[in-house]
């Protein structure tokens, strides 16, 4: 029988060089399901979603906000023609209710050791509206390699070069950020996984260069230092979210194979500073993710903030505007304020302000955000910064051998750059 699996098409960063990486949760799903089901992908995000096909079982994954509306236009259309729609994915977990409205059943949670029960109900026609395990987390031993071999990795080339693949080493997250839903969506409990099923995984990667997507390293220093001793044999190089600052743990992780790091800059203080030399000290690169519009943060302090990251010689840095997702501090203090103005989940993209900020008028800050994004990349454009990111690790893996050029065939591509906005399905 036959599953089609579909990733929404979502509207992307304004001013934000578009390139796109190998989703992560539709591969994650995909190992959980039952290996008799025939399941095809589809990225709408890279290639044209075709609707007029008859599958015996749909899913709809969904990692962002902006995806659920187009996400939900897809189903209703599978629905229309009597083909049963399952969604799951973290926004499905976000907008759990909204979604029911659109699904034959939504899953909630982490998949590994659930799909076989929720498969044979649909062979059974006995698919519950709800399979909930938000608080039922999966043995961390069941959580295996994740099925890549439903990726087009041609369509995830950006004019020759093969964008990262992504891996997890650990779910959960011990921190409890304001504007955060990650403490929801899995746990305010950090679980990492064996190292070996982490360097089976890296290891079956047919990339060399890796995105680490938990949402911290920087949770448990011993296992951290562990996990880095583990990965050096392997040679890969990758990007994270943020490594503990600590001597022992850099050089490690540079050892590792630490190309560059996701640093949240929200200030100008000598600790961040300190934080990005810290990181270039042990040749470990730094893209900034800034958030705009935070309570408290004035158009001055903006406008320094934009100065700082030139004067700290940031790599490269992404500007997004604050936004209340459901299910976080941020949402249920400004929805009890009465300070949300946009419920319209395409405007939340993180780069449109859908809230009242707490010192600037929501158009100074909307400005705000489009001067952040010229201003730092006014002598330097985003595409050239980021050429020079990747000579960098060109010259480290040309030095231990594994490098691999650009595919000259795809040079001239760039897959899914999109024109439009998000629409029905056509």
């Amino acid at each position: 029988m036959k599953f089609k699996l579909i990733y929404p098409k979502w509207r992307k960063l304004l001013r934000q060089t578009e390139f796109h990486l190998p989703p992560h949760g539709p591969v994650v799903f995909a190992a959980t399901i039952p290996p008799e089901w025939d399941v095809e992908f589809t990225d709408e995000n890279v290639e044209t979603l075709e609707l007029d096909d008859s599958p015996d079982f749909v899913g709809i994954s969904m990692m962002l906000t902006s995806q659920v509306k187009r996400g939900w236009e897809i189903a209703d259309h599978y629905r229309r023609r009597g083909i049963k729609v399952m969604f799951g994915g973290i926004a499905t977990m976000l907008h759990a209710e909204e979604t029911m409205a659109h699904a034959d059943t939504v899953f909630l949670g982490e998949a590994e050791g659930r799909m076989e029960a929720v498969f044979e109900d649909f062979r059974h026609g006995r698919l519950k509206p709800k399979y909930d395990y938000m608080t039922d987390f999966p043995a961390d031993d069941l959580i295996g390699t994740a099925r890549r071999s439903i990726l087009k990795r041609d369509l995830y080339n950006y004019k020759g070069v093969q964008m990262v693949d992504l891996v997890h080493a650990s779910r959960g997250c011990r921190f409890n950020c304001y504007p955060c839903c990650v403490s929801f969506l899995g746990g305010r409990k950090f679980r990492p996984r064996p190292y070996d099923r982490v360097i089976e995984e890296m290891a079956a990667i047919d990339n060399n260069r890796l995105f680490i997507v938990d949402n911290s390293l920087a949770q448990n220093k011993a296992w951290e230092m562990g996990l880095f001793r583990e990965m050096i044999p392997l040679k890969k190089k990758w990007c994270c979210h943020p490594i503990e600052d600590d001597d022992k743990v850099l050089d490690l992780a540079a050892q590792a194979g630490a190309w560059y790091v996701y640093q949240a800059i929200y200030d100008t203080s000598e600790r961040i500073r300190n934080r990005i030399r810290r990181y270039k000290d042990h040749g470990i690169a730094v893209e900034g993710t800034i958030l705009l519009g935070l309570d408290g943060q004035t158009e001055n302090d903006i406008l320094r903030l934009v100065d700082f990251l030139l004067e700290v010689e940031l790599d490269l840095a992404e500007f997004t505007i604050l936004t209340p997702f459901p299910h976080t501090r941020t949402f249920d203090d400004y929805q009890r304020e009465g300070r949300i103005f946009s419920y319209d989940w395409n405007d939340y993209t993180a780069d449109r302000v859908v809230f009242q900020p707490d010192k600037i008028s929501p158009e100074r800050l909307q400005e705000l955000y489009h001067y952040a994004w010229d201003t730092f990349y006014e002598e330097e454009p985003q595409s050239y910064k980021m050429f020079k990111l990747l000579q960098k690790v060109a010259v480290r893996e040309k030095a231990d051998g594994t490098y691999r050029g650009r595919r000259r065939d795809l040079i001239e591509q760039r897959f899914g750059k999109q024109e439009e906005t998000v629409g029905g399905p056509s």
